[in-house]
Parts: structure tokens; sequence; C-alpha cells
């Protein structure tokens, strides 16, 4: 296992040979904080430390409040857990997420009652990319996350680890035909900014409408053709130096921020 699987809180799969015992665990004071705040009924149990620990007291009342049941277990036993990750003395065994589709998005952007802020990730293939596409999403206040099924990275370890606590807090749709979820988005008004090379128009001093969904590309490729051709706009990042293009997850920031900077004006 990769060192750095040892740095941060996460989520691993979890499976015993009792039915109640599987499922998706979520480990480390900051996932396990926003896991129960935001769905404390999927918890399904509850490793803490045992032994005198103010950090981990925070945890255990809220665990309390919501009714989970808790374990005290040697810090050892939650090592075994996690194969030895940084779990800051708390477990969580959860049950695992359904999958939003189509059908949920329509849902959720019908009870939306302010002019939504979307992200669309097209094949976003590598999980530390999309976990902290989504990390960033959350800081800037974006209502959800729209990636096509086939070709992006699930739901992982990885990504929540990377997202940290961003996972549980910003709605993540994996749609079957992103240009046809793209083409229902315009049907509701909602301006589609993608960016590329090609883009004419700078991210910077530019002023975007209220309903904006984001629309970026894969790591290699960019924005496939039909995506492109979806879009309302192009717009493109300066680049000043010898590299020719940004990380997506870089290049993310810098174009919510830049959003969030023109509606704050």
């Amino acid at each position: 296992m990769p060192s750095t699987r040892n740095q941060n809180s996460g989520f691993k799969r979890f499976k015993r040979g009792n039915d109640k015992l599987k499922g998706d665990m979520v480990f480390g004071l900051h996932s396990s904080l926003s896991r129960i705040e935001r769905a404390p009924q999927s918890i399904k149990q509850a490793w803490v430390a045992d032994g005198p620990n103010r950090r981990l007291q925070e945890v255990i009342e809220a665990l309390s409040k919501a009714k989970v049941a808790i374990e005290q277990q040697p810090r050892a036993h939650l090592d075994e857990l996690t194969n030895r990750a940084n779990h800051q003395g708390v477990v969580l065994l959860t049950a695992p997420p359904r999958m939003q589709k189509e059908a949920d998005l329509e849902q959720f952007l019908d009870a939306l009652q302010t002019p939504p802020l979307l992200l669309v990730l097209d094949q976003v293939t590598d999980p530390h990319n999309l976990g902290a596409c989504l990390r960033t999403a959350d800081g800037a206040g974006v209502d959800a996350v729209i990636v096509p099924k086939d070709g992006s990275s699930p739901m992982s370890e990885t990504v929540h680890r990377v997202a940290s606590g961003a996972a549980d807090n910003v709605p993540v749709f994996y749609v079957t035909n992103l240009a046809r979820s793209l083409r229902g988005l315009k049907q509701r008004d909602i301006w589609l900014v993608g960016l590329s090379d090609s883009g004419e128009t700078s991210v910077f001093g530019n002023s975007f409408p209220d309903a904006c969904a984001v629309v970026m590309g894969s790591e290699g490729d960019g924005l496939r053709r039909l995506s492109a051709e979806e879009c309302d706009e192009l717009m493109h990042i300066p680049m000043h130096g010898t590299v020719s293009s940004l990380n997506v997850s870089v290049a993310t920031g810098v174009v919510l921020y830049s959003l969030l900077q023109s509606r704050l004006k």
C-alpha cells in the first residue's frame, strides 16, 4: 500500500463473514465528523480508540447524538481494520452509497431554490484529481458535480481521502450520456462554460451568469469534441511559463474561484 495512504483520513472497502459487517469504512476525525453530520443514517458501527483523548470526545458525542453503536477498542485493532492508515482513533463502518444517476440529477435541480452552480468533469480518470476537484468544488460553493459513468473514476477510497470530507458534502451524479445531460442543462437556462486551449476568452476579468456549469476535460485529452460543442462558451487560462496546461484539479480551482470572484464584485 502506498505510504501516502497513511497520511490522511479516508475511506476503504470492508468485509467480514457477517453480512452486518460488510460495507465501506470511513476513518479519521474530519471525514468521520463530516459523515456523522451529513449522513448519520448510513453509519452501521463505530470503533473509537480507548483511553482518554480530548480530540475524540467530539466524535463520541456526535455518534451518541446520532444513536450510532460505539465500540471502544485498542488502537492496534483500529490499525488492523484500516491496514495501518492514519485513522486518528476513529473508524466508521458505513453502508455503500447509492450511485446517483440522471433521474436523481433532475430531482436535485428541481429542488434547488437558487440558481445552480455546477461542475462537470468530462472523463477525469485519476481518483486523486477527482477527490481534489470535489474538495475545491465544496470550497467554491458548487451545488453538484456531474461526471459520465463511463471513463470516469469511481467514488473510491482515494477519492474520499483526498476530498477530505467534501465527498459527503457535494453530491456527485454519474450520467450515461454526458452530451445529452449537457443539453438538458441548457434547456434549464444553465450557461455552460467549457475550459479549452482553443477558448478565445480568458477566465480572468470575465462575468459569469448566475446559473452556470463549468465543464472541465480529462487529464490528457481535455474536453471531448461533443462536450465542447454543447458548451455556450469556451474559455482558457492564460499560460505565461514553459508548460502548456495545468493539472485538471488545479485548473478547476482557477476557473471556479475566478467565477466566484466575479460574483462577489
